[in-house]
């Protein structure tokens, strides 16, 4: 099988991680796509993060029911920070009869040179990058990847961290279960 690793911190999942999830679902060659949370990113700091098995549970909520998505904690098993080279490599060795790709915007694809092994990464894995605004995605020499023309939404996770903060409404930018989720225990309100 064919599966596109969606890495991320997820904090929160929202509609733009989703719409993208389920175009790349519905118009590649992709049988299913993986949000691979990591618990702690390298490039961000944890202390702005939800505890990894609430954002993981928010996940799981969000794509209830659509068996093109999936959620991974395969990061929670491995050293932090979450490198995506480790990641791959212990998937690789662990489902050998699957293909995985990565999937990521066009501002992380430009900065991939700034990842630990990012030349390897480059050369032996393939990539869908979808455009994030101000960042048009452009391909590098030797990269295996794919610009993909998906829908965009200009939502963030810190937007909507700063609009719980705010006291202000989330509904239409998560789905409705990880809304109720949220709100019910109180997230994101320190």
């Amino acid at each position: 099988m064919k599966i596109a690793l969606y890495f991320g911190s997820f904090n929160p999942i929202h509609a733009g991680h989703l719409i993208v999830a389920s175009f790349v679902a519905n118009n590649t060659d992709v049988q299913q796509v993986w949000f691979v949370l990591s618990p702690q990113n390298p490039f961000k700091q944890s202390n702005q993060l939800l505890n990894e098995y609430d954002r993981l549970h928010l996940i799981r909520l969000a794509i209830d029911g659509d068996t093109q998505l999936a959620a991974s904690d395969v990061e929670f098993k491995l050293p932090r920070p979450s490198y995506t080279i480790d990641t791959l490599t212990y998937l690789k060795e662990r489902y050998q009869q699957h293909e995985f790709v990565v999937l990521l915007g066009s501002d992380s694809f430009k900065n991939i040179s700034k990842w630990k092994n990012g030349d390897l990464l480059l050369k032996e894995y393939s990539f869908l990058v979808y455009n994030r605004a101000g960042f048009e995605a452009e391909l590098m020499e030797g990269a295996k990847a794919q610009i993909l023309d998906a829908p965009f939404l200009q939502i963030s996770a810190s937007y909507i961290r700063e609009q719980i903060r705010k006291g202000k409404t989330i509904r239409y930018l998560v789905p409705e279960a990880v809304r109720q989720e949220i709100e019910n225990n109180n997230y994101y309100k320190g």
